[in-house]
């Protein structure tokens, strides 16, 4: 039997795995440490109602005759589409044609399956530390990517250099893990770097939607140039509440073809319509409910409720001394280990004494050994809870 070896080069279990294995094992021995996790982005608040009033009128309709729908388009209802359309082009100015916007079951898997069009042999570059499935996908076809990495000396904000040509760059942005986000002008640098070197950008656009300074850029087709050199990739997960019901998508441009000419955007809407069947149409009913004026504002009231979560941890790591950069547009904030600790060490000692879950930076790369991650995510009550806990752990060092 022949295997893909490229497997066996992986670390035994997924990073989150790993933590929720490590979380598991400290709640057998101590049943009597009330748990709260702020580490993997999950979110915590419920649908809104109106995608879910959506999701119920489509159960419905699947049950009847006249309404019911079997398979449906590859890419996604052309509703759907369309109203995606039309939020980038109010919310950012960007327009795109609702056929270069192609529906999925969600970002990670976007990332993971849009590397099918590329050659087995293209060059991948990548930032250190980086979210784990960017990485992991590329070991399991045998590349090893270069890195930039994202250190304290360039604000974990990274450009580009002739030492990370390649042709696929993966950009987050805002970062996972680390919480910053580029400007306009220093995604200008990355972009113009791209068209030069006849390279492809995935754009992971997957926490957008916590960017609240207007001068930041939400959508990489506000940069000149990028729809020649970028693909974007999104989801529902933190912008609605769809880490349980799986919805997103991918933009790729026509106008994104390699220098002879073949289409991108072809070739990804081929590979889709192969060996994927499409998201169901009670989810992309309820998808398509997040557009609505009543769906934006639930959205809106559930990104303020995070963003409020995520600022009272920067508050409490201020009253620590504690180093961090994020929080500001993102969900997610990276977090100095105080006194240099490692990131596993540092995992295991604030779950010892606090019951308090984080994500070790070292999971991320090795840029993040003495850091790490904390998110917004969890309930408003639980999120005070662990920044009090923090607190009294300032003061247990005290005595």
């Amino acid at each position: 039997m022949r295997i893909n070896r490229n497997y066996l080069q992986l670390p035994e279990n997924y990073l989150f795995s790993e933590v929720a294995k490590r979380t598991r094992e400290f709640q057998a021995h101590h049943p009597e440490m009330p748990i709260i996790k702020l580490s993997i982005g999950d979110v915590s608040r419920p649908l809104p109602a109106v995608v879910v009033q959506a999701m119920k009128q489509a159960c419905s309709e699947m049950g009847a005759s006249k309404t019911f729908r079997g398979y449906g388009p590859e890419i996604g209802y052309p509703w759907l589409r369309t109203a995606i359309a039309d939020f980038y082009q109010k919310q950012c100015g960007v327009k795109l044609e609702a056929d270069e916007i192609i529906i999925s079951d969600g970002a990670k898997s976007d990332l993971s399956n849009l590397l099918d069009i590329f050659d087995p042999q293209a060059t991948v570059a990548m930032c250190d530390p980086v979210y784990p499935v960017y990485l992991d996908t590329n070991l399991m076809l045998g590349r090893r990517p270069k890195f930039f990495r994202a250190t304290n000396a360039n604000n974990f904000l990274p450009m580009p250099n002739e030492s990370v040509v390649a042709d696929i760059i993966y950009l987050c942005n805002p970062s996972n893990p680390t919480g910053v986000c580029y400007n306009r002008a220093q995604l200008q640098q990355w972009v113009d770097f791209a068209r030069e070197h006849g390279s492809v950008i995935l754009y992971d656009a997957a926490y957008a939607c916590f960017v609240r300074e207007p001068e930041l850029p939400r959508s990489i087709y506000e940069i000149d140039g990028a729809r020649e050199c970028a693909i974007e990739i999104c989801s529902f997960s933190k912008m609605a509440g769809f880490t349980g019901v799986r919805c997103g998508y991918t933009v790729v441009p026509k106008s994104l073809v390699t220098a002879d000419g073949v289409s991108l955007h072809q070739l990804w809407q081929r590979r889709q319509s192969t060996k994927f069947n499409g998201v169901s149409y009670i989810v992309q009913r309820g998808a398509a409910a997040i557009f609505t004026e009543q769906g934006l504002t639930a959205v809106a009231k559930h990104l303020a409720y995070y963003q409020r979560n995520v600022q009272m941890i920067c508050q409490t790591l201020d009253k620590l001394h504690w180093s961090y950069v994020g929080g500001k547009n993102s969900p997610y904030v990276w977090v100095r280990c105080p006194g240099m600790r490692g990131a596993w060490e540092f995992f295991d000692f604030l779950l010892r004494e606090t019951g308090i879950v984080c994500t070790p930076g070292i999971g991320f790369g090795t840029a993040g050994e003495n850091y790490i991650r904390l998110t917004g995510f969890n309930s408003y009550a639980n999120t005070r809870a662990a920044c009090r806990r923090l607190l009294d752990l300032r003061q247990k060092k005290k005595r």
